[in-house]
């Protein structure tokens, strides 16, 4: 199987199912939509979440398609990073160095996830709103008569 990985993803390409074990396995499929499988001898039976995966990988396969999986986590540049939250990449830089948002580095380069991004806009969001509510709550003028 071949596999590629790189700096921010990695990849693993599966060829199509012959027509025979494509069609056995779209029978096994139709038959139930259980989701068990064997590890190492041991039956485990997925969570919601891997069954879905799995049975949809599986469904290609019976399909007969060929498949390529990679990983969902994406890593941005400090500049892509910088664009999703809405800042300047200089501040960006000065988030990450003072620990603010997580980084790893890929040699000298920043690399960010994306989720870590959007947990920081959304304290940034909440903090500002609790602001914006502290400093409506001091005004007489907001206040109902």
């Amino acid at each position: 199987m071949p596999q590629e990985t790189t700096a921010l993803t990695k990849t693993t390409q599966h060829e199509a199912l012959t027509g025979a074990d494509a069609e056995r396995l779209a029978a096994a499929l139709a038959e139930s939509p259980d989701a068990t499988v064997f590890v190492n001898g041991t039956a485990v039976r997925l969570p919601p979440a891997a069954t879905a995966s799995v049975l949809d990988l599986l469904g290609r396969l019976a399909a007969g398609e060929a498949v390529v999986l990679s990983t969902a986590e994406r890593w941005l540049n400090t500049s892509q990073a910088a664009r999703l939250a809405g800042v300047s990449n200089t501040y960006m830089r000065n988030l990450t160095d003072a620990g603010t948002i997580p980084v790893e580095y890929r040699g000298s380069h920043r690399r960010i996830k994306p989720t870590d991004v959007a947990a920081w806009v959304a304290a940034r969001d909440a903090a500002r709103e609790a602001t914006h509510r502290a400093a409506g709550a001091d005004d007489p003028g907001d206040a109902p008569a």
